[in-house]
């Protein structure tokens, strides 16, 4: 295999695993997630909010994971869980080099650093959705998740769909969570 072809594989795997849907999430340990049987939709003040359309389509579709779960929307105080979520948008520089030389040491000309590096940057838009939930009678978080993606700003709204019911579905793979037996 040629050097030319072991770089472009390399930097294809990169970029997969750059794409990839990145989950994690904490709970209190002492919590009785049994018990938890109905949810109230809350805002969490300070967060960041999407546009109208985009916020109706990360409820739609964390209700649908939610009642996969067992839970079930309710509109009233007396609500098991207070649920919450924020979004965050944020940038990072990406620096891609390719060298087309054998770099340091003798050539085939017997040259030293006769390659050439190019290199070229491009500004990656990573998301993140956070979920929290409370104990509504206690007053405290009981469960946060966060899912994180590179996102792509040119992709259409089905694609965009697509990716929001991944990540929710991978977002709550761990809800209930397994709990030790006491």
């Amino acid at each position: 295999m040629s050097f030319v072809m072991r770089w472009a594989l390399i930097l294809a795997a990169l970029g997969t695993v750059a794409l990839a849907q990145d989950t994690r999430y904490n709970f209190d340990a002492q919590a009785d997630f049994s018990k938890y049987k109905t949810y109230k939709w809350v805002e969490i003040k300070g967060g960041e909010k999407p546009d109208d359309l985009t916020a109706r389509q990360i409820r739609a579709t964390l209700e649908g994971e939610l009642a996969k779960k067992g839970l079930s929307k309710v509109e009233a105080d007396s609500a098991d869980l207070f649920i919450g979520y924020q979004i965050a948008i944020n940038t990072e520089k990406e620096v891609n080099s390719f060298d087309t030389g054998w770099g340091y040491g003798p050539g085939w000309r017997g040259g030293y650093g006769t390659g050439m590096t190019t290199s070229t940057t491009s500004t990656l838009y990573v998301g993140s959705l956070a979920l929290d939930m409370y104990d509504s009678s206690k007053k405290q978080l009981v469960w946060r998740g966060v899912a994180t993606k590179t996102l792509d700003p040119k992709a259409k709204p089905d694609k965009r769909e697509k990716n929001l019911q991944k990540a929710t579905a991978k977002l709550l793979k761990n809800y209930p969570p397994k709990q030790k037996a006491s």
